[in-house]
């Protein structure tokens, strides 16, 4: 595809344009839609299976809602596409002062 966005002048190829790039939307959605289902299937059956420790469980259903996230901001949110960089970028630097916050207070509580 040589350009990303489509103003010839002829509404019928705009129209056709516009068709293949919803499509293609509503297929990477579809698929982050059930990936995002499939990965909670998997944290349910982390913690209905009895052979698995709450050492293993938490981190893993923690690493499995990280996932979720990405998906959901760049799927959902519409994150992906272009115009979108002054949002992530403060989306992004609150998640980095929130993760040294919690840091910080975890090593001043147990070190």
């Amino acid at each position: 595809m040589a350009t990303t966005n489509s103003n010839s002048g002829n509404p019928k190829v705009d129209l056709a344009y516009r068709k293949r790039k919803s499509a293609e939307e509503m297929k990477f959605q579809v698929i982050s839609f059930a990936l995002m289902i499939f990965l909670t299937v998997i944290a349910f059956i982390a913690v209905g299976y009895k052979e698995y420790t709450a050492w293993f469980v938490v981190p893993f259903i923690l690493l499995l809602a990280v996932v979720q996230v990405i998906f959901q901001l760049y799927y959902f949110m519409h994150m992906n596409h272009k115009g979108h960089e002054a949002p992530k970028m403060f989306l992004f630097s609150g998640v980095l002062i929130a993760a040294i916050t919690v840091l910080a207070f975890m090593t001043i509580i147990w070190w």
